[in-house]
């Protein structure tokens, strides 16, 4: 470890270390600014916490109102094999609350630092000991496993924060908590405390990324005797949020070999997270982000071609991911060439080197090259007429009753096909409609939207992701209307799923006959 400011304490062999997780994404990612997650959203993802394997699932704050403790129970009523609990002040009554509720165990927060016990609840030090003494006493005599945390730990006199701790064991409870509620503490300053805690009993710690250091704080509490980790998915939280769940799992998977959670969840997860919260994943994030396992530089592309692990420092498979070349103004002619072999286009290298030539011009202009642009280019090249065989030749959609309607006529190979649909939304409805239509097998991995033109008549950009058995494909289209771009990139999608289909065909049989 790194000795910045001041000689650590002795470090523990974190590659010997035993670490579970409390999830907080209920409780404190919800308390991120314009989150509010549905009873059914905490329900979705706390059985997918579980599956995964996080042994605490912080599903709310009893306190908070009768809406809450109902979710908080609809939780505690799915039978997980988590432990379930509610964040509790330090009040009496929140325990009592959190009973209503049906949970397993409750996280307590006490003041710990001085501006928080002078200033915030206007008491004393010595007041603050005797009431988490009290209080640790009436949830344990109530039969509730107890947690309690030291709000603000980090700007806490490490005397007091030791004796408050320590008073918590003695009364009973079962594990305690060092926090960095305001993402204050240097990792020097976190190994110090918790290695002062850890003696005292089973320590968990609270790390936030205002300094972007919640992770390093999380790993040098592992390292000095913590062996609960608080995360929550994404890192979502107050302010920059707390440490990523994802992140401290597979850190301390590749980097020290600790087993915690099945990783190949993770990225599902991740998913669904950001689904419910309406808080879409940055494309640079580690772990789960777009870019984390996407190559676009010829040079990186051509590397991880030739080695997998070129350019990568785990498989995207340990977290249930995809790898993805990208092409764009960094395109070299591995990547083009693979992205062609996908779907079965066969080059020479004079048609190669002019499809390279055009892709960077459009990656120039700051287009992403999706997999439409480059078949495209590849048939004007090629001198080669694309084949469409499904073509939309009606929509209707309705929307501002109770259910939105939609309705399409399609042509497929010359025979006319109709179908209609309801959905949240017109553009849901139209594309169920579409689905109906034309039945085909297919998931759509992604839907994303961009106005490229402004004022109310603005043209927008649908671009989709849409993937069939082995096969995935990147489609966009524009139109002033939103529900007919939705619908006609979906069908650019289904044709050129089709035509990449019927190309490995030819392919066979061209094989067979030779």
């Amino acid at each position: 470890m790194i000795d910045l400011f001041g000689v650590l304490p002795e470090p523990n062999t974190l590659s010997d270390s035993e670490v579970q997780f409390l999830d907080t994404t209920l409780r404190d990612g919800e308390q991120a600014p314009g989150i509010s997650l549905t009873p059914t959203d905490k329900a979705e993802i706390a059985r997918k916490l579980d599956a995964t394997g996080v042994s605490v699932i912080e599903a709310g704050s009893a306190c908070t109102g009768t809406g809450e403790r109902e979710t908080i129970s609809r939780v505690t009523d799915l039978d997980l094999d988590a432990m379930v609990t509610s964040f509790a002040r330090g009040v009496k009554s929140d325990i009592e609350l959190a009973l209503d509720c049906g949970v397993d165990g409750v996280n307590l927060v006490v003041p710990a630092s001085d501006r928080h016990i002078e200033g915030k609840v206007g008491t004393t030090r010595d007041e603050v000991v005797e009431t988490t003494v009290n209080l640790t006493e009436y949830a344990k005599d109530h039969g509730l496993w107890l947690e309690v945390l030291g709000e603000d730990g980090s700007r806490a006199d490490l005397d007091f924060l030791e004796r408050l701790m320590g008073a918590a064991i003695d009364a009973g409870a079962d594990r305690i908590c060092y926090c960095d509620t305001v993402g204050h503490a240097t990792p020097e300053h976190t190994a110090a405390a918790v290695s002062e805690l850890a003696p005292l009993g089973s320590t968990s710690t609270h790390t936030h990324d205002d300094l972007g250091l919640a992770l390093a704080n999380a790993l040098v509490s592992i390292e000095a005797g913590a062996d609960l980790v608080h995360a929550t998915v994404n890192g979502i939280g107050e302010r920059a949020g707390n440490v990523a769940l994802e992140e401290v799992a597979v850190a301390l998977d590749h980097g020290y070999n600790v087993e915690t959670v099945d990783t190949e969840r993770l990225y599902d997860l991740a998913q669904t997270v950001a689904t419910a919260t309406d808080v879409p994943l940055a494309p640079n994030k580690a772990v789960v982000g777009e870019n984390a396992f996407a190559h676009e530089s010829g040079i990186h592309t051509d590397g991880t071609l030739k080695d997998e692990a070129m350019y990568e420092p785990y498989p995207p498979s340990t977290v249930g991911r995809e790898r993805r070349l990208v092409l764009g103004k960094h395109a070299g002619r591995a990547g083009v060439r693979s992205a062609l072999d996908e779907h079965n286009v066969a080059v020479v290298d004079d048609e190669l080197n002019t499809i390279v030539e055009r892709v960077k011009t459009i990656g120039e202009r700051g287009r992403r090259i999706t997999d439409t642009d480059l078949l495209a280019i590849a048939d004007e090249v090629q001198g080669r007429e694309r084949d469409r065989p499904i073509e939309l030749l009606d929509l209707t959609a309705t929307s501002g009753g109770a259910t939105p309607t939609a309705s399409v006529r399609l042509a497929v190979d010359g025979e006319q096909h109709v179908a209609s649909g309801v959905g949240s939304g017109p553009v849901d409805a139209a594309v169920t409609a579409t689905r109906k239509a034309l039945d085909i097998d297919a998931t759509l991995e992604s839907y994303h939207v961009d106005a490229i033109t402004g004022g109310t008549n603005a043209l927008v950009t649908v671009e989709v992701e849409v993937s069939q058995g082995d096969h995935s494909v990147s489609v966009n289209a524009s139109d002033a209307d939103i529900t007919r771009a939705s619908v006609t990139a979906m069908l650019n999608a289904f044709n050129q799923l089709l035509e990449t289909d019927r190309r490995s065909v030819t392919v066979t049989e061209s094989a067979t006959h030779e």
